[in-house]
């Protein structure tokens, strides 16, 4: 069988699609607020926000808009992020020519608006980040218009190191402004001599006041965050993480405040600062923060080098360097030694070892001369090549690549419903346990200042961040992961029905096998394979292919009065003899000896071409579809695996049962016609995935819980299945397998972590123990356990990356 050519995402309907970045998600509220504002939209069919890629995909047709979906999230708090990119474009000569620049532009995608400069001789654009189109294709777009234009400028899209950086940054400066508030504090609880020296010093009032400046400063610069965020959809009537820490530091930092300047206010017994407890929570928070920001951009590295692979310039044959987006079909293009392969297309000249590890994670480079074909991102070996153009931009396999890792990325598995569900209600519910938390206190507890503390600490320890992220920075690390090891999750729910499969069905031809006969075994010496050869070179029959592949060097010599006699074989007079090759009844009474081994080699399912010299049986070749070598050792790793296997073919029952005996499969299912495939799969029940190279397996893929597709990385079924292989290793199954298991085990891990973390410790914030003689959180530990509840669960999701392919 022969895989199905690679081909762009069909579009099953008229909506949109629309990809926007978008700042202020730091919680799993934040997806729930962005999803129910999204969705209450006129138009909007399917919303889906991911925290860890902090990405919104929408799905809308009129009368929705890109621009309207973007002030509808920027109100509620989460703008989409826009770059801008200045082109400068020659040519243009009047008021026609800028507009008709304007509307080139303004008819690529993801642009929110166009303006051409004809004084300047510039136009500027933005759009939204996270836009496939990039400043050269702007430019090759403009170009084609005929107005040549090259980018000047761009400004640098959301950059995930600055983000550390800046948090980081913040970090130190309310730790720096923390620490004397701390000490003084803390310290002075730590060591009686030391508070009493601290008092006796500088008097408890200036302490306060010292305290009040530095923990001021601390809220009001790097804290403002909190409060610039969480108040407002406090207001709107979304609280989320934001909002917890803005109430609970503020509580705080105001009781405190009142403590100080308006102690009357206060009875005697409560007179407590904590303003410490303020500032510590922020310096954690960010900390967290910040080691949370520095793990999703260690998460989302797969696709960051994918993209990367990408030269930015190719030189033409003639020596010119354009821009790779300026490439058309048919431009042929000079490669040097050491130089990525700028896109895809097919070798005109030269004959080089090209690194295509990026595609089939083998380290081995592959030999390519004329006519072979190049992927764009692959790594030229040693010598120089000339490419003809045959693909670009998003037709390209290293775009179609990217945009299936994303698209995998971004979406939801089932089991995330149920987490959605609770976070929608988190932080309202905490908010909810908090003030419970202080009336229980204030009426049953020695004073306002206990009452205050649990009631902040319940604020600050609950963590809807964990639930957030369990599952997404899970999806994007594991499918990370997968892409490296050559395999292509075309959505995220295929990582959760892949791991649940019992049964791994596999078509044979192309996928177990190499799908091409070859010469397997010759009974006669190598006159008599020249002679059969030469016979050969006239035939059209499939297996005449395999017997000149396997006379290949050999000097042939020459065959006429060639005759083809159907159903038999084919003759021709070769060095004055008849030559004759063909099937056992082309030849009559067989020798013993032939006929033994003939009975031999058709037992394993070869099939057989016999030889006769004038009429005389000679000689025996045995033609087969080989196992590929990596077979065995993928249907050991999935037996090993628990998982039962079963092939399922058109072949006969005789050349299928022997394949088979020998790769350990005893359920097998031969002479299915391609339309039949699907019936089988049916038939096998519930939690079967179907392995098949591409149309002819369409469907069986279909019918398949989950379905497989064999490609060889630059002819990949992309339509055929929920999971693409790259290449056409059966391992890459095995891989899949082993991959989706650890990332839904990784989710289990990741769920069980963050609920059980809320479930456990908001009742402990609250003080439940301490009438049992059991301890009650303060608010600063209760900040410092909230910022590592997030931090752990980045962590472990991270283990994805150890996660070794079969074999390797």
């Amino acid at each position: 069988m022969s895989a199905a050519p690679a081909a762009a995402p069909i579009a099953i309907s008229d909506d949109t699609a629309l990809r926007l970045k978008l700042d202020g998600m730091t919680c799993a509220s934040c997806v729930a607020r962005a999803e129910r504002v999204l969705k209450a939209q006129a138009g909007v069919e399917a919303a889906s926000v991911n925290l860890s890629t902090e990405t919104a995909d929408i799905r809308y047709h009129a009368p929705a808009t890109a621009d309207g979906l973007a002030a509808a999230l920027a109100t509620a708090g989460y703008p989409a992020r826009q770059i801008i990119i200045t082109l400068g474009v020659e040519g243009m000569t009047c008021a026609a020519c800028t507009g008709r620049v304007e509307r080139v532009l303004k008819a690529q995608p993801g642009v929110v608006a166009a303006t051409a400069n004809l004084a300047t001789r510039r136009a500027s654009v933005t759009l939204w980040d996270g836009t496939a189109t990039e400043a050269e294709t702007l430019a090759a777009a403009v170009s084609r218009a005929g107005y040549a234009t090259t980018p000047i400028e761009a400004t640098a899209p959301h950059d995930p190191a600055a983000e550390v950086a800046a948090l980081a940054r913040q970090t130190w400066i309310a730790g720096v402004l923390t620490l004397p508030v701390f000490v003084t504090e803390m310290g002075g609880h730590l060591i009686p001599a030391f508070h009493h020296w601290l008092h006796m010093t500088f008097g408890t009032q200036n302490l306060w006041l010292m305290q009040f400046v530095l923990a001021t400063l601390v809220l009001v610069f790097p804290g403002r965050r909190f409060f610039l965020k969480g108040i407002p959809a406090l207001l709107h009537g979304g609280p989320d993480m934001n909002s917890l820490v803005a109430v609970g530091t503020l509580a705080a930092w105001a009781y405190s405040s009142l403590v100080t300047f308006a102690p009357w206010l206060i009875p005697e017994a409560s007179r407590a600062v904590y303003f410490e407890a303020a500032a510590v929570i922020v310096v954690l928070i960010l900390l967290g923060r910040t080691l949370e920001a520095r793990a999703r951009g260690r998460a989302g590295a797969a696709i960051a080098r994918l993209v990367k692979l990408q030269p930015k310039q190719a030189r033409l044959e003639d020596g010119t360097d354009i821009p790779v987006a300026a490439l058309i079909p048919g431009m042929r293009v000079m490669i040097r030694p050491g130089e990525r392969v700028p896109t895809d297309g097919t070798v005109a000249s030269g004959t080089s070892a090209v690194d295509e590890s990026m595609l089939t994670g083998e380290a081995l480079p592959v030999t390519k001369t004329t006519g072979d074909h190049l992927t764009g991102g692959t790594l030229n070996g040693t010598r120089a090549l000339v490419m003809t153009v045959t693909e670009v931009g998003a037709a390209t396999t290293l775009a179609r690549i990217v945009a299936l890792v994303e698209q995998a990325q971004g979406s939801k598995l089932p089991m995330q419903a149920l987490v959605d569900r609770v976070t929608l209600w988190f932080v309202p519910v905490v908010m909810g346990i908090a003030l419970l938390t202080v009336a229980v206190w204030l009426a049953v507890g020695p004073g306002i200042a206990q009452a205050l503390v649990a009631g902040v600490s319940v604020l600050i320890i609950a963590c809807p961040c964990a639930m957030g992220l369990a599952t997404p920075v899970s999806i994007l690390v594991g499918t990370g992961r997968a892409a490296e090891l050559g395999v292509l999750f075309r959505k995220g729910e295929a990582l959760q029905r892949l791991a649940e499969v019992r049964v791994v069905a596999f078509d044979k031809t192309g996928t177990l096998t190499e799908g091409h006969p070859v010469v397997t075994d010759i009974l006669g010496d190598d006159a008599l394979l020249a002679q059969a050869a030469a016979v050969e070179a006239g035939s059209e029959h499939p297996l005449a292919a395999a017997v000149l592949a396997r006379a290949q060097g050999m000097a042939l010599p020459v065959a006429t009065g060639f005759v083809a006699r159907p159903g038999f074989g084919a003759e021709a007079m070769v060095e004055g003899v008849r030559i004759g090759v063909g099937n056992a009844r082309m030849m009559g009474d067989l020798p013993a000896a032939l006929a033994d081994m003939a009975e031999a080699w058709a037992g394993q399912g070869k099939s057989l071409l016999f030889i006769a010299r004038d009429g005389v049986p000679a000689g025996l070749i045995a033609v087969a579809d080989p196992v590929k070598a990596t077979t065995p050792a993928a249907l050991a790793a999935l037996h090993e695996a628990g998982l039962e296997t079963v092939m399922i073919t058109g072949d006969n029952a005789t050349t299928a049962g022997a394949i088979a005996s020998r790769l350990g499969m005893t359920n097998v299912r031969a002479g299915v016609l391609p339309e039949g495939k699907g019936d089988e799969v049916r038939a096998l029940g519930d939690g079967v995935a179907f392995v098949g190279d591409g149309i002819n397996d369409a469907p069986a893929l279909a019918a398949a819980d989950v379905g497989l597709a064999m490609g060889t990385g630059t002819d990949v079924a992309i339509e055929a299945g929920d999971v693409v292989l790259m290449t056409g290793d059966p391992l890459g199954v095995a891989n899949a397998i082993r991959i989706s298991r650890a990332t839904m085990r990784n989710i289990r891990q990741n769920l069980i972590w963050a609920f059980g973390y809320n479930a456990a410790l908001i009742p402990v914030a609250a003080g439940v123990l301490v009438p049992f003689g059991g301890p009650q959180l303060s608010p600063m530990l209760a900040a410092g356990a909230m910022a590592l509840s997030s931090v752990f669960v980045l962590t472990n999701a991270l283990r994805l990356k150890a996660v070794k392919g079969v074999g390797k």
